[in-house]
């Protein structure tokens, strides 16, 4: 059955691409989020990659393949209407696979760079117990002196965050930032910075991710 996002704002209506079992059949979910410039069928080699049984995978597609226009360390007004509208996306399809009768503890989060960022921010503004959540090189959005609102529990979530320790796009300082945002909130997070690695998924964070996924 194909799928929709229907938020409000610039990407109301977004086609999702899906992979591995239907949702009907699907033991977990995992909703996967493309980086700037990137196209949902990019982000399901993830999928691909984790070759996980009995999930069903789900990839919204981008307004002109970006998230949100600017930096993540932007000012957030700068990045508005299209951060709220790709915010909206990720809750859309989370109501929409819990409607399926998938609780939310079978729900993986997960995303590459400018998706990373958008499910972090994702899961800090709507605390719940997640089955997993994966930032592969991504951090949570806004400028330089943020404070994120630490309403609600993420009640034990697993997270893993991974990212270059020299990544021109992510600095590893918000990376380590945002996992003490994350910790206070309740996460079980798991941080790893990779010494000089390019901007990229490599195969170690493909295999955490297995074990996330294996662990629902």
């Amino acid at each position: 059955m194909a799928m929709q996002a229907m938020s409000s704002g610039p990407h109301q209506g977004a086609q999702v691409l899906q992979a591995g079992v239907p949702l009907d059949r699907a033991r977990a979910v995992g909703i996967l989020l493309h980086g700037r410039g990137a196209r949902a069928e990019n982000i399901l080699e993830l999928a691909q990659a984790v070759r996980a049984q009995g999930v069903a995978w789900l990839a919204p597609q981008a307004a002109g393949n970006t998230w949100y226009p600017n930096r993540f360390i932007a000012p957030i007004a700068s990045n508005e209407p299209w951060l709220s509208s790709a915010l909206g996306v990720v809750g859309d399809l989370v109501a929409q696979v819990e409607s399926a009768g998938i609780d939310g503890t079978k729900i993986l989060l997960g995303g590459f760079s400018q998706g990373a960022c958008l499910a972090l921010e994702y899961v800090v503004r709507h605390p719940a117990r997640f089955g997993g959540v994966a930032g592969l090189s991504g951090g949570l959005i806004g400028p330089p002196g943020t404070t994120w609102a630490t309403n609600g529990s993420l009640a034990g979530t697993p997270i893993f965050l991974g990212c270059s320790d020299v990544d021109f796009h992510i600095p590893k300082e918000r990376v380590l930032e945002s996992a003490e945002v994350l910790i206070s909130l309740g996460a079980q997070v798991d941080t790893v910075l990779y010494p000089n690695m390019d901007h990229i998924i490599n195969e170690d964070e493909v295999e955490r991710v297995q074990r996330m996924i294996a662990g629902m």
